[in-house]
């Protein structure tokens, strides 16, 4: 079904892959693989019949971005899911596009949102990206421990019921 090119390509025929496949286009274990996957960074499809993983070019590319994060950037697993909840997509995984994209536009709503209202220049689905993926991850603990929890909890409150007014103003 596939070929080997060089290392890190596959001449393949369609957008599938399994986790051997992906380990060895991207350099990295099943396990690691598998702890992305557990820890809501990525989240491939399932084969019905198997329930093998099933990853396209999106996840690869977003596995890719991950380990970069994590080996060039200093990043630690929990920091890139808690900027998964709070940075804007193209702005996590350097969207080359961005300026065309509606999700780049109404920046203050969800790229997710958007997506549903007026379409975006996401190559991926939703429900396989990460930001979608985390996107009811609780995110008033940002202050963990200092007595502004309340305050900041308050504060989400109201900028989530301030985002669904604005969603609804301008769509």
């Amino acid at each position: 079904m596939y070929r080997k090119k060089k290392k890190g390509q596959l001449d393949r025929k369609d957008d599938r892959y399994s986790i051997n496949d992906v380990s060895r286009i991207v350099d990295l274990s099943q396990k690691t693989i598998r702890d992305y996957e557990k820890m809501g960074l990525i989240m491939p499809r399932r084969e019905p019949r198997t329930n093998n993983r099933i990853y396209s070019d999106f996840e690869i590319e977003q596995i890719r971005h991950i380990s970069h994060l994590i080996h060039n950037e200093g990043f630690t697993l929990p920091c890139i899911l808690r900027i998964l909840q709070l940075a804007p997509c193209w702005n996590i995984f350097e969207c080359e596009v961005k300026e065309k994209c509606p999700a780049y536009e109404y920046a203050t709503i969800p790229c997710y949102v958007v997506r549903k209202e007026k379409g975006t220049l996401c190559i991926g689905s939703c429900e396989q990206c990460g930001v979608y993926i985390n996107r009811l991850s609780k995110k008033e603990k940002i202050l963990k421990g200092l007595s502004l929890d309340t305050e900041i909890t308050e504060s989400n409150t109201n900028l989530q019921q301030a985002e669904n007014q604005n969603k609804a103003a301008i769509f």
